[in-house]
């Protein structure tokens, strides 16, 4: 299949470069109207309990969007400043669209700790931005007052804006720097040029796979980072193993045409497998109801694909076109010998080395032990941002407000039913809540507000949340906010995680197991993934959760890891490192069917592969980089979980683990059944001294 592909891609380059132009450009013009139909909903699971009663509310309209004020600058008692908020929340309520302004200084306000700060809440009749800019402005318009507004609509799109700005940050960033690292691997324009161009292409396909989606389920805003990411990462790693694999072949094929056919064949084989294993990994997180881990799941795998066809088809056309202006690569004898020394030296005590390597493994992994959830909240956006802003604003002002989210409850029965008086005191009772005020009520249902007291991630809190689904009612409760969410996110997480996982490992075992023709090597490959990804997520929860060494990446300690952030990670991370495991099997394996013996087709195979994975590696980890250049705390934990997951395979597992076990298996690790093919053949003849390229069938008739 795979020659089919990339011949008819070699007979047709002009067809092939235009069909895939009209992607990209449809991917930029019309995909970017994704943009307005994403959401910034993250952790909520379809038909839970907290969903289902933050529908109930919405339903009741006991939810509308609220924007909050914090107006300070002076006393509450100077009559000038008390004139100027009373006009301003006079004018309010007179803009239509906004159902109902607080009073400030009325006997239900909250009093400032300092008395030089009122709060202003303001009701609002729907999310759109027009009406909350107007609210804003006339707002920030107080004479003689600092204001911080936000909520609601204001929020939201502060959260939107910062994802975007953060993604366009890290494309400004990393764009010049993988060029610059692609020209010091090639040494040449045309060459780097072309992994950048598969990059481009898989992020326009980004923008059209979203926006497919999004007309048939939720996609959430931060979906784009993630699988941008991907785009510019994978579609340079692919595009850097056919391009390397061309030049590879140029230096011992005179015919460039020739050359191209034997190595679009061979990379091209090895770059689908890659692709078919990370994709797969990505498409696991579809079993997730959440609409952020559906949106990298679905978008996530067809990014992959997109990358993967377009670097077995317009990466093969291209060079048809450019071939003669892709030079050979050079010291053909000398590269690479770095990578066999190294397996050398390991396979001379692989023992040694494999158990030194797992436990450094382990140590590295032992925080996620005491990996702790949350959900994304102000401490996420940077410092300067006016959610956040109005955050630390209520904590100097009005300190009793600042506390945790208070745990919502939907009791559906009316606010004067003596069973509702009854079950509010007995909510009250509940460890780790300290106070439980009556809320709004209509449509047969009635708010209570649970403040906890500790915050949302703690233990503390998830157990008031049980608790107060536990009591009794004569009426039907629904448990929401954030907490709730929480709670049910994690419950999520429990009863669907080993079934995907079991499902993932199964079908990456399988593409491994038609791979490499073992049945040894795929359960080696599946351990040893699962090992570097844990010890990535524990230096994340080391760095984030527990604050060692946070201020280097521009952040600060966390109460807890983003609940989306493991799961992300797990998927990209486990695909990817198998994406490499393929890159250095594919050598091993050729050189294994070229007769070498196990222990010499893993240094042969090294030799080879070694150079283009740590390429392929540091292009991406610069890709992931960028990410943490942004000021969402979510998104840096992703790209720093990648990068380490990214450099601990590329580095230490490739280089050594894979020698190491290799080494210790023997030729046992090519077993396999009957009907697979038993181990791969050994040639009659002796390998030669220097590997080479295994050659075509004319080749071998030429020489």
């Amino acid at each position: 299949m795979i020659r089919a592909i990339t011949r008819s891609a070699r007979r047709h380059p002009a067809v092939v470069l235009v069909i895939w132009l009209v992607i990209a450009a449809a991917g930029f013009t019309v995909g970017n109207g994704v943009f307005a139909r994403m959401t910034t909903t993250v952790g909520a699971v379809a038909g839970s309990e907290s969903q289902q009663g933050a529908e109930a509310m919405g339903d009741a309209d006991l939810a509308p969007p609220v924007i909050n004020a914090v107006v300070s600058g002076a006393s509450t008692d100077d009559p000038a400043f008390r004139t100027a908020v009373s006009t301003a929340v006079s004018d309010l309520r007179g803009i239509d669209g906004v159902l109902a302004v607080s009073d400030p200084f009325g006997e239900q306000a909250p009093v400032a700790a300092d008395g030089k700060a009122v709060l202003i809440n303001v009701e609002l009749a729907h999310q759109g931005d027009l009406l909350a800019d107007r609210v804003q402005q006339r707002l920030t318009d107080i004479d003689g007052a600092t204001v911080v507004a936000s909520g609601g609509p204001l929020t939201d799109r502060e959260f939107n804006n910062q994802a975007t700005s953060d993604t366009r940050r890290a494309e400004i960033i990393s764009a010049p720097l993988l060029l610059l690292l692609l020209l010091l691997v090639f040494m040449s324009l045309i060459a780097a040029g072309l992994p950048l161009l598969i990059a481009v292409v898989g992020v326009g396909g980004t923008f059209s796979a979203l926006l497919v989606m999004s007309f048939f389920t939720d996609v959430s805003i931060y979906s784009i980072q993630v699988t941008t990411m991907l785009a510019i990462g994978l579609g340079v790693d692919y595009a850097l193993l056919m391009v390397s694999r061309f030049r590879e072949e140029r230096a011992v094929i005179a015919d460039p045409s020739e050359a191209l056919a034997v190595a679009a064949e061979r990379a091209g084989r090895t770059i689908l497998f890659s692709g078919l294993t990370v994709a797969v990994s990505l498409a696991s997180l579809v079993a997730f109801a959440d609409p952020f881990l559906r949106s990298i799941g679905v978008a996530g795998a067809a990014v992959v694909l997109i990358d993967m066809l377009a670097a077995i088809t317009l990466l093969p056309a291209l060079l048809q076109l450019l071939r003669h202006r892709i030079k050979p690569a050079r010291g053909r004898g000398e590269r690479g010998r770095a990578f066999a020394a190294v397996a050398a030296g390991v396979q001379k005590m692989p023992a040694l080395t494999l158990f030194a390597v797992l436990i450094g493994l382990v140590v590295a992994g032992l925080s996620v032990t005491d990996l702790r959830l949350d959900t994304s909240n102000p401490k996420s956006l940077p410092a300067d941002s006016a959610t956040r802003r109005l955050t630390e604003e209520l904590r100097e002002h009005f300190p009793a407000l600042a506390g945790p989210s208070a745990i919502t409850i939907v009791a559906h029965t009316n606010p004067d039913s003596p069973e509702l008086a009854d079950f509010q005191r007995r909510a009250a009772e509940v460890p780790g809540v300290s106070v439980v005020d009556p809320g709004r009520s209509g449509g047969g249902l009635t708010v209570l507000q649970a403040t906890p007291d500790e915050p949302t991630s703690s233990p503390e809190t998830a157990g008031a949340v049980r608790a107060l689904r536990d009591l009794e009612a004569p009426f039907t409760v629904q448990v929401t906010g954030d907490a709730a969410r929480l709670a049910d996110y994690e419950q999520q997480l429990k009863e669907r995680l080993p079934i995907t996982a079991g499902i993932v490992l199964l079908a990456t075992f399988i593409l491994l197991l038609a791979f490499t023709r073992s049945v040894l090597i795929p359960l080696k490959a599946l351990i040893t993934n699962l090992l570097s990804l844990v010890a990535s997520l524990g230096v994340v929860v080391w760095v984030f959760q527990e604050g060692h060494l946070v201020g280097l990446l521009g952040g600060e300690r966390m109460d807890g890891i983003d609940l989306t952030v493991p799961v992300v990670v797990a998927a990209i991370a486990f695909g990817l490192s198998t994406d490499y495991e393929v890159f250095v099997l594919s050598r091993i394996r050729e050189r294994r069917l070229a007769g070498a013996a196990p222990d010499q087709s893993v240094r042969e195979g090294l030799q080879r592969s070694g150079g283009i994975v740590t390429a392929a590696a540091l292009l991406l980890a610069v890709t992931f980089a960028g990410f943490m250049t942004g000021g969402f705390a979510p998104i840096k934990e992703v790209g720093l979980g990648l990068v380490l997951a990214v450099a601990i395979d590329a580095v230490i597992v490739r280089m050594l683990l894979v020698p190491a076990t290799m080494t210790v298996l023997g030729r046992a690790a090519w077993w396999a059944p009957r009907f697979l093919g038993g181990r791969p053949p050994a040639l009659s003849a002796s390998p030669t001294k220097e590997p080479e390229p295994q050659l075509t069938l004319t080749d071998r008739a030429r020489r």
